[in-house]
């Protein structure tokens, strides 16, 4: 019973603070939309961009947040950790936008991706030069607003977050490894096939750890609880359990990828296949396959006019090569050290029912 009134608990205060994240972010890009209308009408179509892509998302990040401040001490729906959301949401929104861009993908949650979304407005309108490029032009510029905005949002917390702080420190390196670990993962769709093979699952796991993992967990928690006050003990022990949590979130996005229903994932069949992604997957399965099969799977990956039939026998290498089932060990092997971890975490029962609930929605999760 008292296992059920604390996720009850957890549950309802978790529903509140969503709806003051919510509703925080709708009054700011409201605020933001009427500053872009004085310049422009034009220019707030900007704003429009932004708040149809952050209309939706699991909020992971930011309710990950939110239970580290609560963790550390903080106090129920504080302003300072509803702002923390909202700085995580928008720099969220910032990277969708441009990793999008590069991945060219056409869809975002079910709905055109954002350069998309600029390219339709282009050739429904009739208007002159390339609609491609005119999607993409428009597409940056909103992400880079998202990050101005993100940084307003953040430096708006006060003291708790001041320059030299544990919680300023962790948010300015949560950005830069997420455009470090995005450089990475560019690099290796073209660098990729011409390095060592024996090293490609090395590669992979680096940068699934910095461009999504630590951002998508680890870094978020710390960050809650490093504006409550978390001493260092604290926020090493969140360390402990959020990155194991998000290197499983991060392998099971990639299986999502490739054998995902898309209508569960909102976004087409084999869609990694056809961007080239060079993650854990791809990379057991190239030290597992054989020469043949390698050559195919080289030969086909990264090609955007890959057709079912591709797909599914590139699928069929992945699982026949046994990387599927090693890379599902691997999630379960992460996620048994998370959970290890977060039963030594010194949070209340409420706060570790909320993460117990966030953790196995992470690691098991078909979107």
């Amino acid at each position: 019973m008292e296992t059920s009134d604390n996720r009850n608990r957890s549950t309802a205060e978790q529903e509140k603070f969503q709806n003051c994240l919510v509703t925080g972010l709708q009054e700011f890009l409201g605020e933001q939309r009427a500053q872009l209308q004085e310049i422009s009408e034009d220019a707030a179509e900007l704003i429009d961009a932004v708040a149809v892509l952050a209309d939706g998302g699991k909020r992971l990040r930011a309710l990950l947040a939110y239970w580290g401040w609560r963790g550390a001490g903080g106090a129920e729906l504080a302003g300072q950790a509803v702002q923390a959301g909202i700085a995580i949401e928008l720099f969220q929104a910032a990277a969708l936008i441009h990793d999008d861009i590069i991945d060219r993908s056409d869809t975002r949650r079910g709905k055109p991706s954002v350069h998309r979304g600029f390219e339709l407005r282009h050739r429904q309108r009739g208007w002159s030069l390339g609609a491609e490029r005119y999607g993409e032009a428009a597409a940056i510029l909103a992400g880079d607003l998202c990050l101005s905005f993100s940084e307003e949002v953040f430096a708006g917390i006060g003291s708790e977050g001041a320059s030299g702080t544990t919680a300023r420190k962790i948010f300015n390196r949560m950005r830069a490894e997420v455009m470090a670990g995005q450089y990475l993962d560019v690099l290796e769709e073209v660098a990729g096939p011409g390095r060592p093979r024996e090293h490609a699952v090395d590669r992979a796991l680096k940068i699934l750890r910095y461009k999504s993992a630590k951002y998508s967990t680890e870094h978020p928690l710390c960050l809650g609880g490093a504006l409550a006050g978390g001493d260092s003990e604290l926020i090493s022990r969140y360390s402990a359990f959020g990155l194991p949590l998000g290197e499983a979130f991060q392998i099971r996005d990639d299986v999502l990828g490739v054998f995902g229903d898309p209508e569960t994932t909102g976004k087409p069949a084999g869609d990694d296949l056809r961007e080239g992604k060079r993650t854990v997957l791809i990379g057991l399965t190239l030290n597992n396959c054989s020469a043949s099969e390698r050559d195919y799977l080289d030969k086909h990956l990264g090609s955007p006019d890959l057709t079912g039939a591709e797909i599914d026998g590139l699928r069929a290498i992945i699982e026949q090569s046994g990387a599927l089932g090693s890379v599902e060990a691997m999630i379960a092997e992460l996620s048994d050290a998370a959970f290890g971890a977060l039963e030594l975490l010194p949070v209340d029962t409420v706060v570790g029912e909320a993460l117990q609930h966030l953790a196995d929605r992470a690691v098991r999760r078909t979107a």
